[in-house]
């Protein structure tokens, strides 16, 4: 991955977490309590493990002995968390060549297994992980009667630049 698509594809991350965060706000809480409170669980839980791969790539410690916290926190909470956690990583990315992409490093699992990334990975990683948990609250959106956002990466470059809406080619 360059530089330039993993800044693009983290600035897409954070589009894609508001979305989503827009979605989860029109759960009506009385009617849909449980499948609310796991799509918040799970966004919980993505947001706890950015925060741990943050720290290894920072090569700092983190707090977490889980992949998610005991305590599930409000929405607005977790929506200001959310996008704090983003510009964060968008800053991070922003710093990075392909040499400090490439480099490894040594860390330990919450479960205490040790493990070794190159920053490239440990980024992809974070980023592959929220788009599968995001797939897994859209479901739950559905379930309580909302559309799913429309979480696409041509969407999210077309609304960026919509001078990429320029006619096609002729064929």
């Amino acid at each position: 991955m360059t530089a330039s698509l993993l800044a693009s594809q983290f600035a897409y991350k954070a589009w894609a977490n508001a979305e989503l965060l827009q979605a989860l706000a029109q759960i009506d809480a009385a009617a849909y309590p449980a499948p609310r409170q796991r799509a918040i669980r799970l966004l919980n839980h993505t947001y706890v493990v950015d925060r741990i791969f943050a720290a290894h790539l920072d090569g700092g410690t983190h707090a977490f002995t889980a992949s998610n916290t005991p305590e599930t926190p409000a929405l607005e909470a977790l929506h200001a968390a959310v996008a704090e956690s983003d510009r964060w990583y968008a800053g991070y990315v922003g710093q990075l060549d392909a040499t400090a992409l490439q480099q490894s490093h040594a860390f330990r699992f919450t479960d205490g297994d040790a493990g070794r990334m190159t920053r490239e990975e440990m980024l992809f990683h974070v980023l592959a992980h929220g788009a599968y948990h995001r797939g897994n609250i859209a479901m739950l959106l559905s379930d309580c009667g909302l559309e799913q956002p429309r979480e696409l990466f041509t969407r999210f470059l077309h609304a960026r630049e919509p001078e990429r809406r320029g006619a096609a080619p002729a064929a």
